[in-house]
């Protein structure tokens, strides 16, 4: 995958005006509280995770440390995903993307 004509091999977190990060996770079934709890520091309003190729949805569990935060979570696949921060990007939204790229 490519964020800005970057390759990337592996799952990533995009956040306007910050390099792109590596996130830890390499399967949808490995995913963790942490590997949320790791966007609360950068404070966005929304995070919209990129489930893969196909649309699954993470356990409330997963993502309760970003509800405690008042951050909004918005699952989609990884097109959906991409296309919807762009977009809310392109509005100054204070927006995360969590897309998981799957080994």
């Amino acid at each position: 995958m490519a964020v800005n004509l970057e390759r990337h091999e592996g799952s990533v977190i995009v956040m306007p005006e910050t390099p792109v990060a590596a996130w830890p996770v390499s399967a949808f079934d490995a995913l963790t509280p942490e590997h949320f709890q790791a966007l609360v520091e950068a404070a966005p309003e929304v995070v919209i995770f990129g489930s893969g190729s196909r649309l699954r949805f993470p356990h409330p569990r997963l993502t309760a440390q970003l509800a405690k935060h008042r951050i909004g979570v918005e699952t989609m696949d990884f097109g959906a995903a991409c296309r919807t921060y762009n977009i809310l990007m392109s509005e100054g939204r204070r927006v995360a993307a969590a897309l998981l790229i799957e080994a």
